[in-house]
């Protein structure tokens, strides 16, 4: 039996009990479920509420339509709601993110379609993370004048090798293959198969052990759909690599010193090194990452080293995040970047300054540095 636990025509988050399952579905498929501080706070209480909701033993977590789970953040509205507003809104996001990380019942994070930005915030810290063939995960943030946040640096970090790196600077995506093999999701179900997973938990059912189930017979073939195995994305360690740690030092303790000492040379280096190389790939992502935010680049490779170094956990990425996010809304870049790629959708950002060479390597360093008298820092609770 199915139970309606808010009211109203089409909310934007719907919630709902299903046996034992605590159902959240975000319910903006014409904006593919772009999320709003209210949205972001009805995800955190359903959450919050769960452990004391007689019944419930999963959460399951996924959005309406057929586009994908979330695109992200509303960042149209953040950009024309000013300062203020969009840091009360990173605040009610970081905390949902955070819930589904800390909650007591398992969420059940479906990633199903696109999920970008603040999709990846809210199921890719969940319990168990399922990824189908439609999939398309991506962290976006440098296309539009800020940086990967939701603790999106923590799953970067553990990017095998350099690929973090790869995809924060160049918003690159990936699809469920690489999803699975870049740690980013559990296990790999047919769409087609989502509503049985849901209803096997539904009625009582482990939630690993029959997305394991029904992953291992998609690989089997049993189930007539083809299981995803392409890797493009880990592929291009083979040559991205050698660049990267040749440019940045390797990926240690010494290494991100390195980079945190000059985030402008490291990503000076970088660039260059892309660019430069004999291998085809490599120059054109070089060509790629030269028409992004050369402000963005350079904090991204910083905060990436940080959380590698710190061995930050998600609580203290998403302080971090809070912090750098409130600096980088207040310049120019990020309003150009919502411009060209949301609004007018030109393709062609104005940034300032234009290139990674004409950075100043002394905003850079204020971007990143701790709290400033007057900040407010980021309350969790």
């Amino acid at each position: 039996m199915t139970e309606d636990l808010h009211t109203g025509a089409e909310p934007p988050v719907i919630v709902r009990q299903d046996g034992a399952l605590l159902r959240i579905t975000l319910n903006r498929p014409r904006a593919i479920n772009a999320l709003t501080r209210g949205m972001a706070e009805v995800v955190r209480d359903a959450i919050r509420g769960a452990a004391e909701t007689p019944g419930i033993a999963a959460i399951w977590l996924d959005g309406a339509g057929e586009r994908g789970f979330c695109g992200g953040g509303d960042v149209k509205a953040m950009s024309s709601d000013g300062l203020a507003g969009a840091l009360a809104f990173l605040a009610a996001e970081y905390r949902a993110d955070l819930a589904t990380a800390r909650s007591g019942v398992p969420v059940i994070g479906v990633m199903d379609g696109i999920t970008m930005g603040g999709g990846i915030g809210l199921t890719g810290h969940s319990a168990l993370r399922i990824v189908t063939e439609r999939s398309r995960l991506a962290m976006p943030e440098t296309r539009i004048g800020i940086v990967p946040d939701v603790g999106g640096h923590l799953l970067l970090a553990r990017a095998p090798g350099r690929l973090g790196e790869m995809l924060a600077i160049s918003s690159g995506s990936m699809g469920a293959g690489d999803a699975l093999m870049l740690g980013f999701a559990d296990h790999f179900v047919p769409s087609e198969r989502l509503a049985d997973l849901a209803g096997r938990i539904a009625a009582g059912d482990d939630p690993e052990v029959v997305a394991r189930d029904i992953a291992a017979e998609s690989l089997d073939g049993s189930t007539g759909a083809a299981p995803v195995v392409e890797t493009p994305v880990l592929d291009a360690r083979v040559w991205f690599d050698p660049i990267a740690d040749a440019a940045l030092g390797h990926a240690d303790r010494a290494g991100a010193d390195s980079v945190l000492a000059d985030p402008v040379g490291a990503a000076e280096r970088l660039v260059r090194g892309l660019e430069t190389a004999e291998h085809p790939r490599a120059r054109a992502l070089g060509a790629e990452v030269s028409e992004l935010c050369p402000t963005s680049v350079a904090v991204t490779l910083a905060q990436l080293a940080r959380t590698r170094r710190d061995g930050l956990g998600l609580a203290e990425v998403l302080a971090d995040d809070y912090r750098v996010l409130g600096r980088l809304l207040a310049r120019p870049d990020f309003a150009e970047g919502v411009r060209a790629q949301l609004i007018d959708k030109d393709g062609s950002p104005r940034w300032a300054p234009d290139s990674i060479e004409g950075l100043d390597r002394a905003e850079i360093a204020r971007i990143l540095a701790p709290h400033a008298d007057g900040e407010e820092p980021l309350d969790l609770d």
